[in-house]
């Protein structure tokens, strides 16, 4: 039977039965009767199921397991991953967990990274809760639902001009037996085909067709994922020209390109710019020679509206134009 108990002018509920707990406070004391009375018989007719004596921690444990290992992303989801379990929220029992926790951590979150960060994480996380609820019948709810998620930064729109170019590619230099030139000779690379780094040091010279001017590009891991992406002569003279015949073409890894590309970056004294953005620029400039479905099957948007966000020609160029 339920146990109802008035604490500070309210009503608070708590109910053990069948092994599953709920507990609710209520203004009006026939508003907590009724409500335990109906969460009871719920139990009864098996509406309710037991919750696992799983921490949130446990949860993302058996999410990477079972769902990280099948992404592109795994790398990037486990580290994210791993520093949530960090904090409190990790150690919460999953009956016990509610939306306050959620805002809590985000508060928390907010304090120390972006909110775009933050926005990545909770996407995550609320997805991991989904797969719990949904698939594995862990929870009842998402706690996620009804959390305000942090709003979205402005879109970057950081585009690459001529001078800071040259500076660059006099710091990386043009020999490609160093990490240095090859990373720079994929940065000129991502600028013609607007491939995402991880693309780029993924690439290999068994899906590199040069007669027929295009390579084909793994986007994920399934078949779906994959795509080809045309070559310009720029393109077809950075690949000819890196240094490799079979294996991956650039030989490099991501975090190779992430921490050369920032010394890079300082030693040519340039601020606010990040390997991504060549995908700004090479998208921008790509636009002016392809028409939009072109462009979009090219680098590999579904969503047409993904394009507004890379193309970033300004007012001045599109006055040009006209």
């Amino acid at each position: 039977m339920a146990s109802i108990k008035q604490h500070d002018g309210k009503w608070r509920v708590f109910i053990f039965k069948h092994g599953i707990r709920k507990t609710k406070i209520f203004d009006v004391k026939a508003k907590a009767v009724a409500w335990a009375a109906q969460t009871e018989a719920d139990i009864i007719a098996g509406k309710l199921g037991a919750v696992p004596n799983k921490s949130f921690g446990d949860l993302l444990d058996e999410y990477v397991k079972r769902v990280s290992v099948t992404k592109k992303g795994e790398r990037w989801e486990r580290i994210r991953i791993e520093l949530v379990k960090r904090g409190e929220i990790a150690k919460v029992k999953l009956s016990e967990l509610n939306s306050s926790h959620f805002a809590d951590w985000r508060d928390t979150r907010l304090t120390q990274v972006s909110a775009a960060s933050v926005r990545r994480e909770w996407v995550l996380l609320s997805h991991a809760l989904n797969i719990a609820m949904k698939e594995w019948k862990w929870i009842p709810v998402n706690p996620m639902q009804g959390v305000r998620r942090p709003a979205p930064p402005q879109s970057r729109d950081r585009l690459i001009s001529a001078d800071e170019l040259a500076r660059l590619q006099h710091v990386f230099g043009e020999d490609v037996g160093t990490v240095m030139g090859r990373v720079g000779q994929a940065f000129l690379f991502a600028i013609e085909t607007a491939m995402r780094a991880g693309e780029i040091t993924g690439l290999t010279w068994d899906r590199v067709y040069l007669d027929k001017r295009y390579c084909t590009v793994q986007d994920g891991k399934t078949q779906a994922a994959r795509r080809d992406v045309a070559l310009s002569p720029r393109a077809i003279e950075i690949l000819k020209g890196v240094g490799t015949t079979d294996g991956k073409v650039f030989n490099l890894n991501s975090s190779q390109i992430d921490s050369l590309f920032r010394k890079a970056k300082a030693k040519a004294m340039i601020e606010d710019l990040h390997f991504h953005d060549s995908r700004h620029e090479a998208i921008t400039r790509l636009a002016k020679k392809l028409d939009v479905l072109d462009l979009a099957r090219m680098v590999g948007h579904r969503d047409l509206r993904m394009l507004s966000i890379y193309y970033n020609a300004t007012a001045e160029s599109m006055a040009d134009k006209l």
